[in-house]
């Protein structure tokens, strides 16, 4: 009587990738966005005095404050949305979409925080003129790092904030 014996092979233990290190993550690309954009609106709000960096520094915490829960449900909202108009089109072509509305969306609102942190509410028209310059000067930078971030590190930090 002959048996064969298959051995298989134990599969190893599977970790789940800690918390910390995808907040660390989300927290990276929150600055480099936020930083680069608050720093281009402080710049056009203000433009570059003596207390440049502390403009800007405040502008960034109070963004950071409104952007990280605004984003996050925004891009969860904005990726299911796109998802279920655009359902037969490729992951980048709807990751591409994504990103160009949410740049715009997200830009909007740090044009906000920002121009409400260095120009105030007291006057309404130079208040909305700042915005806007900050917002459109912004926005071909913004443009530029989403798109790159959408169609390379968007799908990679999904995977990595699965796991």
């Amino acid at each position: 009587m002959t048996a064969e014996t298959t051995m298989t092979a134990p599969f190893p233990n599977q970790m789940k990738t800690p918390l910390i290190y995808k907040v660390l993550v989300v927290l990276g690309m929150m600055t480099l966005m936020g930083g680069t954009l608050t720093g281009v609106m402080t710049y056009m709000n203000v433009g570059y005095t003596e207390t440049f960096l502390a403009d800007w520094f405040s502008s960034f915490l109070k963004t950071v404050l409104v952007m990280m829960p605004f984003g996050l449900v925004m891009m969860t909202l904005v990726t299911k949305l796109i998802g279920k108009l655009m359902p037969n089109s490729s992951e980048k072509r709807r990751n591409l979409v994504v990103g160009l509305n949410m740049a715009v969306v997200m830009e909007s609102m740090m044009a906000f925080t920002t121009t409400a942190n260095n120009i105030g509410f007291d006057d309404m028209a130079l208040f909305t003129s700042s915005w806007l310059q900050g917002f459109i000067a912004a926005l071909p930078v913004g443009l530029a790092l989403i798109t790159i971030i959408s169609m390379t590190i968007k799908p990679k930090v999904e995977r990595f904030l699965k796991s």
